[in-house]
């Protein structure tokens, strides 16, 4: 079991659930660039990790020097691996990994309201009441128009992201797709904000992350 989430990265390496997710959250990442109008993009990633999803797909992407992100990671290890991605793709001029808490409104201002939010990894590792807290939050953190990518881990053979997609709707997003995994035991999805963009945050604190690695959803 991986004792922090620099080694849970790792299983990246190895889990195909996992890779599996990467590659659709990849695909939404592209789609959102393509479909968004000319001009500068504005990112912002959750719970960044290592930031493997955003840089992955910009390495190739004919918008790349659009996109203006700030990725927000609590562990250190992890942010000086993006920070290294982030140098090799000659992109420091745009995109920040910043080594900070990221349920912290804060952490945010200057990079918000975005074009695109990434909330990747993070769901699973709330309580419920923490979940809709987040959710109803999104509206700070995103534009009208913008797109959320996010995922949701299932289990027990309960398919936890029936609640997200639920919660989503009726907060003012658009499902434009969800994808589960070929495993079958994680799903990601992509909505965009029809409502309009909460000025300041209902909350300075957006969440409490419960999670650890070796229990990671």
């Amino acid at each position: 079991m991986p004792k922090d989430w620099y080694e849970w990265h790792d299983l990246y390496n190895t889990e195909p659930k996992l890779q599996q997710r990467l590659e659709i959250v990849q695909e939404y990442i592209a789609y959102s660039l393509n479909a968004l109008p000319d001009g500068a993009i504005r990112v912002v990633s959750v719970c960044a990790g290592d930031g493997r999803d955003l840089l992955g797909t910009l390495k190739n992407h004919p918008r790349a020097k659009d996109v203006y992100a700030r990725l927000v990671e609590l562990n250190p290890q992890l942010v000086e691996r993006g920070r290294a991605t982030i140098e090799s793709l000659g992109l420091t001029k745009q995109i920040e990994i910043i080594n900070g808490d990221a349920t912290l409104a804060t952490n945010y201002v200057g990079a918000v309201p975005a074009d695109i939010v990434i909330v990747c990894g993070v769901f699973g590792n709330l309580q419920e009441t923490e979940l809709n807290r987040l959710l109803d939050n999104l509206s700070f953190l995103s534009k009208p128009g913008a797109f959320v990518i996010w995922t949701r881990g299932h289990s027990n053979g309960i398919t936890y992201s029936d609640n997200v997609r639920k919660i989503l709707i009726a907060s003012g997003f658009e499902e434009v797709n969800f994808k589960l995994t070929a495993t079958g035991d994680m799903g990601v999805g992509i909505h965009r904000y029809l409502g309009e963009n909460l000025p300041q945050p209902k909350e300075q604190q957006l969440f409490v992350f419960s999670g650890v690695p070796s229990k990671a959803r």
